[in-house]
């Protein structure tokens, strides 16, 4: 990992521990597929209870990827997709690096082929 996203090392591990389960995943594509929808709805599309899908839904919500918004008695959830984002960012950076680096190989061994005497 570069030095420039050693920072965001926190957001991205709780993301991924989030993202994990996948029981997170599929509540997280429900609630894309819907825009916003209470754990009492989500949980009917699920086989979990619905305190279960609460539970989900409060680790979805620390990795901040969801967020749920008061509607009188009933809190809805929606996708928040910036820390999302910025895993995606994460790991784009990662493969970057990772391509750079085989690249780096790839002209070493070519160069090598070219003059055996090196």
């Amino acid at each position: 990992m570069t030095d420039e996203h050693r920072g965001d090392g926190t957001a991205v591990d709780s993301v991924l521990a989030a993202l994990a389960d996948p029981t997170r995943r599929q509540l997280l594509d429900l609630l894309a597929g819907r825009g916003e929808a209470t754990a009492t709805t989500l949980a009917e599309r699920l086989p979990v209870s619905r305190q279960a899908v609460a539970k989900h839904l409060a680790v979805l919500d620390a990795a901040g990827l969801v967020s749920g918004s008061r509607v009188g008695r009933e809190v809805r959830y929606a996708v928040r997709s910036a820390a999302l984002d910025a895993t995606a960012r994460w790991m784009a950076s990662l493969a970057a690096d990772w391509d750079r680096r085989l690249a780096n190989i790839k002209h070493a061994a070519e160069a090598a082929e070219r003059d055996p005497d090196q």
